[in-house]
């Protein structure tokens, strides 16, 4: 099924509040075509945590919608973000997911830039052929607590607002201090609305999610929005004593709803993601000192969800590939002096979010073969579990009608 252009104004307007989204929304090639040019092209996007990129000559490459991107870390130890065409014919220049180059040399006839993007050597062009002149074309890239974000958009939306809101909470769990113990890429094949939206509740958890359920919450105030900013009591005297210890916990939802921070609590007596909820890591990252603090939940729209925790970190980035496929890919941060097999065992850390992942995957696939069908027809949210997929529907919806970016603010909520 396709829709036109001109249509999603009106399916944007017969949308029925707390409801899940028309047909068109998960399948139409338009409309997919629509998320990419308002959102995706135009807003800050989570590329990788800075420590994937460890030396000189570091580099990573990324597909988002039609655009290839690199990134690589400079010999001044700057990372930067580049398109990955060369300025010759618009050959991709770095082939690999991820490597390490002394310089960024086209494949098809050599043009040879420096890890800066400047062009430093094209053979036979000719006396008047000016090489500062054809340099990788930059991608706007900010670094925030050790995480990189980049833009499309030649002129990109404020990001001082999100990262002066994110930084306080990030700074104790020091990412500048961290290694990639592991990363792991899978396709699912659903829209990436659905995707967000399995992601923004755990309704389904206690049905699907076994391994994870031993030391994530069954509470919908941990996955969820407070409709009136209040929370319970015993939530409330989690922040306050994460606060008292130096971690900053209190629920914020900013930019218009588009990112959201809060460091909330494991089931009773765990203190992470494992399946006995001891911890995974001996050596912490970073500096909190609640060992039950928790993990500090952080969403930012359209591209990331992510869990720290008090002995690693765990980073997700979302990426749209088709109409109906999406590619999420989990990295897992551990100290950079944490040992394989005496600080940490590879398996034990990443168990439990394989697994959540892999039936993750499955829910979204075959919640979009259900959506194909013609008799689908779209549901009710429920108000009590699935708070959290109403925000980010509203969100999107909102978004996509204001066609532009509207300024952003804070809201505690």
């Amino acid at each position: 099924m396709s829709v036109t252009s001109p249509q999603l104004p009106e399916l944007l307007a017969r949308r029925r509040a707390g409801h899940a989204l028309e047909q068109p929304f998960y399948v139409s090639p338009d409309v997919y075509e629509a998320d990419l040019q308002t959102i995706f092209y135009r807003e800050w996007l989570y590329a990788i945590p800075a420590c994937q990129l460890e030396k000189t000559g570091s580099y990573v490459t990324l597909k988002v919608g039609a655009y290839q991107i690199v990134i690589v870390k400079g010999a001044d130890g700057e990372v930067r973000a580049f398109h990955n065409a060369c300025r010759h014919r618009g050959s991709i220049v770095c082939k690999a997911r991820e490597g390490r180059v002394a310089k960024l040399v086209c494949p098809y006839h050599q043009w040879t830039y420096d890890l800066d993007g400047r062009l430093i050597w094209a053979n036979n062009m000719g006396p008047e052929f000016d090489p500062g002149q054809h340099g990788l074309r930059p991608v706007a890239l900010k670094m925030l607590a050790g995480l990189v974000y980049i833009c499309l958009a030649d002129d990109p939306p404020d990001f001082d607002a999100f990262a002066k809101a994110a930084e306080p909470y990030l700074a104790v769990h020091d990412l500048s201090d961290a290694k990639v113990a592991h990363s792991s890429s899978i396709i699912e094949k659903g829209n990436w609305k659905l995707v967000w939206e399995n992601n923004r509740e755990c309704y389904h958890c206690s049905g699907n999610h076994p391994a994870l359920c031993r030391s994530f919450p069954l509470d919908p105030e941990v996955a969820g929005v407070s409709a009136d900013g209040t929370f319970s009591p015993r939530l409330q005297a989690h922040f306050d004593a994460c606060a008292a210890a130096g971690a900053p916990a209190q629920f914020l939802l900013g930019g218009d709803g588009q990112f959201r921070l809060a460091r909330m609590p494991l089931q009773e007596k765990a203190v992470s993601y494992t399946m006995d909820g001891k911890v995974a890591v001996a050596r912490p990252l970073g500096r909190v000192a609640k060992p039950d603090a928790g993990s500090l939940l952080m969403f930012h729209y359209p591209s990331t969800w992510n869990h720290f925790l008090p002995d690693h970190a765990l980073t997700f980035r979302v990426t749209p590939i088709s109409p109906t496929e999406t590619e999420v890919t989990t990295t897992w941060l551990v100290h950079k002096d944490a040992v394989e097999g005496v600080d940490y065992d590879l398996k034990r850390l990443t168990e439990v979010w394989i697994e959540t992942n892999d039936e993750d995957r499955e829910i979204v696939e075959t919640n979009q073969q259900g959506i194909f069908s013609p008799a689908y027809i779209p549901g009710p949210y429920s108000p009590d579990w699935e708070s959290g997929v109403v925000q980010f529907v509203d969100w999107y919806a909102d978004w996509m009608a204001r066609g532009h970016r509207p300024e952003p603010r804070l809201a505690a909520e």
